[in-house]
């Protein structure tokens, strides 16, 4: 199993996510997260995601993105999205496990 705590920043909507893979080859996600928009996608794609789809795709393709681009807010750099699909990149073994940050300098 790979879990990853994800802080978005201003908005405060941490997220937890949770990825175990299962004998169908498709990665089992759970995501704790305050956000309604979170909630309502990943109730819409649902728990159960293939790996391929989620990861090894375009920038702002796949199950997540596609959901976004047509339901969420307007707010192109939510870090959650990224966060979800890394936890399953790196559960399904398409990454290794390595920290990702953004960080503001001066």
């Amino acid at each position: 199993m790979t879990k990853v705590k994800i802080d978005p920043g201003p908005c405060g909507f941490k997220a937890v996510v949770t990825a175990q893979m299962n004998d169908d080859e498709l990665c089992d996600v759970k995501v704790g997260c305050g956000c309604e928009a979170i909630q309502k996608m990943m109730e819409a794609v649902g728990t159960e995601l293939d790996p391929y789809e989620v990861c090894l795709v375009k920038p702002g393709q796949g199950p997540l993105y596609e959901f976004a681009s047509e339901n969420f807010p307007v707010h192109v750099s939510c870090p959650i999205l990224n966060g979800i699909a890394k936890c399953v990149e790196v559960e399904a073994g398409l990454a290794l496990v390595h920290n990702v940050t953004i960080e503001f300098t001066e």
